[in-house]
């Protein structure tokens, strides 16, 4: 059975900067492209960053240049490193597959970006 803990979210002014993690049992991220997603209130899940074939990253529009997504595969660890926060980043974030879901959404870690 998989299950994943994500952590590392928080209350953050604009402009500051966060690291999510992702750890997982159960499944090895280093055999699938993961990605991170998020939920705002009222609003779909999105992707917001993800490995592609061959280690590549993709990023969605609104994140690209402020967001890093990485892994360590030893750890069996995804992680998001968010600088240069704004408001519209406030979400829930969450760790899956990036092109196919590969199991139950976690808890996610909330975000929440504010003066």
């Amino acid at each position: 059975q998989v299950q994943v803990v994500e952590s590392g979210g928080g209350l953050v002014q604009p402009g500051g900067s966060l690291r999510l993690s992702c750890v997982a049992s159960g499944i090895s991220f280093r055999l699938y492209n993961m990605g991170w997603y998020r939920q705002a209130p009222g609003k779909q899940r999105e992707l917001v960053a993800g490995f592609t074939g061959g280690g590549s990253t993709i990023y969605a529009d609104s994140v690209k240049g402020r967001f890093t997504i990485s892994r360590d595969n030893a750890k069996n660890t995804l992680y998001l490193q968010m600088n240069s926060l704004k408001p519209e980043d406030t979400a829930v974030y969450f760790c899956n597959g990036r092109s196919q879901i590969l199991f139950s959404w976690g808890q996610g870690t909330q975000v929440t970006v504010s003066s």
